[in-house]
């Protein structure tokens, strides 16, 4: 055995290094798992912040800008589901502390005492537009490594997190009018 191992990788895929092509596919493997990972912490975070923006937005803002909080928060979860099934169907380990999330997590945290509702919307746009490159990226690795069905959910998140980018930073844009 060459020594090559995904983090969390089975004996199965161990296994499966002593030769190039699987060597080389694992690698591939690996590298979308790790990165997948790494987004799914960034989602945790993501679905935190957000719903930690809804706890502190001031009650005027919150009845106009409440829903699209909640729609991001439902979003980030389940895209947090899907994440962490995709990672284990490619026989990774996923997450496992909140620790392990925050060392992986690339969001910045928000732990200010107040953040005013324009702020708090046009952050969460900035923080999905960085995780839709961030996918963007990942679908890349898929498709390099033939990971088909892979890319295929990973482009359906694409979707779903640009429209919902595009509606908090267009309703960012609206408070501030």
């Amino acid at each position: 055995m060459n020594g090559k191992k995904c983090v969390g990788g089975t004996a199965e895929r161990e296994e499966n290094c002593c030769d190039q092509d699987a060597n080389h596919a694992m690698d591939g493997i690996c590298s979308i798992t790790d990165e997948l990972n790494a987004i799914l912490a960034d989602v945790y975070a993501l679905y935190l912040k957000s719903r930690n923006f809804y706890w502190h937005m001031k009650e005027s803002h919150l009845l106009q800008y409440g829903g699209l909080l909640d729609e991001q928060s439902r979003h980030m979860l389940a895209m947090m589901e899907s994440l962490a099934q995709l990672v284990r169907r490619m026989a990774a380990h996923t997450l496992k502390s909140i620790g392990d999330v925050a060392r992986r997590q690339r969001v910045l945290d928000n732990d200010s005492d107040y953040v005013e509702p324009m702020e708090m919307l046009a952050e969460l746009a900035a923080d999905n537009g960085t995780l839709v490159d961030d996918l963007r990226h990942v679908k890349q690795l898929c498709v390099q490594s033939e990971e088909l069905l892979a890319a295929r959910f990973v482009e359906s998140w694409i979707d779903q997190s640009e429209r919902l980018t595009w509606r908090l930073l267009r309703s960012s844009v609206e408070i501030s009018t």
